[in-house]
């Protein structure tokens, strides 16, 4: 069944990973050298793939979780057919090149998700096939399966000890996700020395624990086994798990070392490495029988997969016409035209806490956009994020639109970014806002590869009250601001709510965070009219009285309101102050320096900000000369409105706050007086 070319094209992939690693100065040449069979049986005999449209829909994932070992992804993915060149392979690690030290999706054609951080390539996975069994229910018709394939991992020890691990696998074992086949290098070894010292897991004990379907293959290098099992885990009903035991850097003279893990293998062992494979070629260079063996087996299988599902989606095109317009607008992330109808409307005297007014716009816009999914960690009950027109989507009810994923913040967010990465879905996913430290590695890397999934935060700040300072979040927002390229909303009043799901709805390049209260908010008379002062991030919600503001009080979120509050109680006084609300910081530093001059005008230097979280951050608008009010120690436990007056948070203490500024600012020791007006 696999002969010696088979082995030649084995080694074909040893030899240009060990010749890239070599070449940059840097690499992880131990999982190319072990994992090369087991990827190399996938990709010629499994993987449906076609190099020529590496984004069809319809084809197998690959996930690399051990992303280190991008050597031998980019070595696959050359010798494939992808457009990968050998020139790429020689650039490997360098500025601004193809093949990145780690797999960056979107930048490599080929690869589909983006790994490095342990673990969280299996959490992607997981979403992967979340994603392919939802779309299947939706579309599929007993005459036409259009979406219809599997998603593989690579994964590692290290991998599997990364909490995350647990989650997903937990995750995946409950829903029966069929179609998710894990490969398992075990080959014993981590970066620092033999993971007995730290992993002694019982591989088949755990993940049969979890509902997997477990195999074992004893030898690395033996392909047939490993086409075997396979074949045997695309039978099953379950998720499946081969752990595959190999010799970390096989071949090499340190092999079976942590000493092969992370560093290149230098010169001499690079040529005794090859001497033990057998490999005459010269570096960067592959055999043609190696070459034509990747084209008959990848290529034109990948090819001939891809053209049969064409022929098959136009059938379903003829019999499913409006299926097929529906899914053709999923897969291109469009919206329906009339998605914006019915929408929550809010007028003066309204109110209502922001997880509400975004559990109402869930409703919305999930009866119009039937790519529209998501849930909670376990707590779409205060979150607000169930679908009420659906139930839970599980083993039993793929069609539902629902998502429970339990406990599991960080599996949430992953399997998150697995489902946009899988396409055809508009995915999002809450929790407590303090609890999404548990999901900042994959909202990192979720801006990394420019997702537009949606993060429903709620119970925002201190105003939480009586469950006290574990579940009272203070340096979220600034920690979630400081992160390139996500966008993180908190909503003033229902009106800048909606503004903000609207927003995010409208996303296609980065993800959105939605920062939402539990308190009630009342509607603001500035909200009505500033149709765009969200999408700008920021806009004067109540203006001064006269043509220049004296000063500028500026905030976000639920102190919106007392900013106006105090801005009332200022005018008795006779300051006359604008009232500046800024929902997103990073929307409102990308709008032109004439917008934001007139939101903020630089001559106006008496500024005061006020947030119920960090301080830091807010001097980039305040200014040297202004006063940032906020908490940078951590909250307490009480009735909300004694905590938040405990912490300062009112308006007269931002009336003193601003007089004392005023009172500096003008060289006045005595108390203004009070004025006529």
């Amino acid at each position: 069944m696999f002969d010696e070319t088979d082995q030649l094209s084995v080694n074909a992939l040893r030899a240009l990973s060990i010749d890239m690693i070599e070449r940059a100065g840097s690499g992880h040449p131990g999982l190319p050298l072990d994992a090369a069979p087991m990827a190399y049986v996938l990709y010629s005999r499994h993987l449906r793939v076609d190099p020529k449209n590496p984004e069809w829909v319809n084809r197998d994932r690959f996930v690399l979780s051990a992303g280190h070992g991008s050597a031998l992804l980019y070595s696959m993915l050359h010798l494939s057919g992808f457009p990968t060149s050998m020139a790429d392979l020689k650039q490997f690690r360098q500025l601004h090149s193809m093949t990145p030290g780690h797999p960056e999706h979107g930048v490599v054609a080929g690869v589909d998700a983006t790994t490095g951080p342990l673990g969280q390539g299996l959490g992607m996975a997981v979403g992967m096939a979340m994603a392919e069994t939802h779309l299947a229910a939706q579309y599929n018709t007993p005459q036409q399966q259009v979406i219809d394939h599997f998603t593989y991992v690579i994964c590692g020890d290290g991998d599997l000890m990364e909490g995350i691990s647990h989650e997903a696998a937990s995750l995946a074992g409950n829903l029966k996700l069929s179609k998710l086949i894990v490969l398992y290098d075990s080959n014993d070894v981590s970066l620092d020395g033999d993971t007995d010292r730290t992993f002694s897991d019982d591989a088949q004990q755990r993940f049969a624990g979890y509902g997997w379907d477990y195999q074992k293959v004893s030898a690395g290098n033996d392909l047939a086994a490993i086409d075997a099992a396979i074949t045997a885990a695309k039978k099953t009903a379950t998720p499946s798990m081969i752990e595959i035991k190999t010799t970390i850097g096989y071949g090499a003279p340190k092999q079976g070392t942590h000493l092969v893990h992370g560093a290149p293998l230098g010169q001499a062992d690079l040529a005794a490495t090859k001497q033990s494979l057998g490999w005459q070629a010269a570096p960067f260079t592959v055999p043609a029988a190696v070459t034509q063996r990747f084209a008959v087996r990848v290529q034109q299988r990948g090819q001939a997969a891809h053209q049969q599902w064409q022929a098959l989606m136009a059938t379903y095109a003829q019999a499913q016409p409006a299926l097929a317009a529906q899914l053709q607008q999923a897969l291109a992330q469009d919206l329906p035209k009339n998605w914006l109808t019915d929408l929550p409307r809010y007028k003066m005297g309204d109110g209502e806490a922001g997880r509400i007014t975004s559990q109402k716009m869930i409703q919305a816009l999930a009866a119009k956009i039937p790519s529209f999914w998501g849930g909670a960690a376990d707590l779409a009950s205060s979150n607000k994020t169930d679908i009420a027109a659906s139930g839970s989507f599980s083993a039993e009810s793929r069609q539902e639109r629902n998502l429970n994923f339990g406990v599991r913040e960080f599996a949430e967010a992953a399997a998150m970014n697995g489902i946009a990465l899988h396409g055809g879905s508009h995915v999002f996913g809450g929790t407590f806002f303090v609890f999404s430290d548990y999901m900042r590695g994959a909202i990192r890397l979720a801006a990394l590869q420019h997702l537009p999934v949606t993060y429903i935060f709620t119970h925002d700040s201190i105003a939480v009250g009586e469950d006290g300072p574990t579940h009272e979040p203070i340096e979220q927002l600034m920690s979630l601001r400081s992160m390139p390229g996500i966008s993180v909303i908190r909503p003033a009043d229902p009106n800048e709510a909606v503004a903000a799901w609207r927003l995010a709805m409208t996303t296609s390049d980065r993800p959105t965070v939605l920062v939402l209260t539990r308190q009630e908010l009342a509607v603001l008379q500035g909200s009505l009219n500033q149709p765009d002062g969200v999408s700008r991030g920021g806009y004067v919600i109540a203006p001064q009285q006269r043509k220049q503001a004296e000063g500028i009080l500026i905030a976000s979120g639920s102190e919106v309101a007392l900013a106006i509050d105090a801005q009332r109680k200022l005018r008795k006084f006779g300051h006359d102050v604008a009232v500046v609300s800024l929902p997103c910081f990073d929307r409102f530093m990308q709008q032109p320096a004439a917008y934001r001059e007139q939101v903020l005008p630089r001559n106006v230097r008496r500024r005061v900000s006020m947030e119920l979280g960090a301080t830091l951050g807010w001097e980039r608008f305040v200014g040297l000369d202004g006063i940032s009010i906020g908490i940078d120690t951590f909250g307490a436990s009480g009735p909300a409105a004694e905590v938040l007056a405990e912490f300062g948070f009112t308006a007269d203490a931002i009336v003193a706050a601003y007089q004392k500024l005023w009172r500096a600012d003008n060289m006045i020791q005595t108390p203004i007086q009070r004025s006529v007006i």
